[in-house]
């Protein structure tokens, strides 16, 4: 691994550049989908302080996972012009101070969890952390071009959390929304490097579209949106909701489909970047409608 020197920053920049590492849109998200798990497993609102606790515990250990991906990555980083702003690619803190601060991220939100929530959820959390940091980061996205798939499995995981967080138990509902979030991380993660196929081709990883091309890149979109269209239908026939989110999710997975039929037909890099962005839109709004029809309809 490439090595980056190490240029001190002062205190405010230093510690702006470690939030950051945590990745704060990308987790925005995670813990967005944790809250829905949440509101889905209790009858009307959760109990506040719980669903406050709990997110929190969730959100710090996933900034802990965000930041030492960051620092074993940062010589691929700094090959990439995605990436070679990061503090760690930069040199602009130490592999020390981050492994440090996440470690403090991370056991301040076990304890949490510990403390005021279930045990249950503190070891899939524990799991969930080590699955992206370890099996992911370390073993699979260096080994093969399909890491995205089974590593996505981690990235699945917090709706699963935030439904055993109020409830102490897994059960087949937030298996489903782990299903959901499981297909549609592919097609997401390898819009992205369709149209990032260079910055990935410089890094050496060995991504789809790099070591398959991304003709065939796109007929995985294509086959991972059509089983993920299927699956977010599954809410539905096992009465987690109801009309209002089947016409929603409908319309989602229409377009959705609409771009990755696109992408096989006509391949372009700012399709691929139209799909990368609507696909985040598709999760939130999935999500959205799950907690909307739970809650008004």
């Amino acid at each position: 691994m490439e090595t980056v020197a190490h240029r001190p920053l002062p205190l405010g920049q230093h510690f702006a550049a470690f939030a950051h590492l945590c990745k704060p849109r990308v987790n925005s998200l995670i813990v967005f989908t944790a809250m829905i798990g949440m509101f889905l497993a209790t009858p009307g609102f959760p109990p506040l302080l719980r669903f406050l606790v709990a997110s929190l515990g969730i959100a710090l250990v996933a900034f802990a996972a965000a930041a030492l991906n960051c620092l074993v990555e940062r010589g691929i980083d700094a090959r990439m012009a995605r990436t070679r702003w990061r503090a760690t690619a930069r040199g602009d803190i130490s592999p020390l101070e981050t492994v440090t601060l996440a470690l403090l991220l991370g056991a301040a939100g076990l304890w949490l969890l510990h403390a005021f929530i279930n045990d249950l959820t503190l070891w899939l959390t524990l799991a969930t952390f080590v699955g992206y940091t370890v099996v992911y980061t370390l073993i699979l996205k260096p080994a093969t071009p399909m890491n995205i798939v089974i590593g996505g499995a981690s990235g699945a995981m917090p709706p699963l959390l935030g439904w055993v967080a109020m409830t102490g138990q897994v059960s087949v509902e937030p298996l489903v929304l782990f299903l959901i979030i499981f297909l549609w991380t592919p097609p997401h993660f390898w819009a992205l490097a369709c149209y990032r196929r260079d910055d990935y081709a410089q890094s050496g990883l060995p991504m789809l579209p790099v070591t398959h091309g991304v003709k065939f890149t796109c007929q995985h979109i294509l086959l991972y949106t059509v089983m993920l269209a299927a699956a977010s239908l599954i809410p539905v026939s096992l009465g987690m909701s109801g009309w209002f989110y089947l016409t929603a999710v409908s319309l989602l997975d229409l377009v959705f489909l609409g771009y990755a039929v696109a992408l096989c037909r006509a391949y372009s890099d700012g399709l691929a970047r139209r799909t990368f962005r609507y696909s985040i839109i598709y999760l939130t709004l999935l999500f959205a409608a799950l907690f909307a029809d739970r809650l008004f309809v």
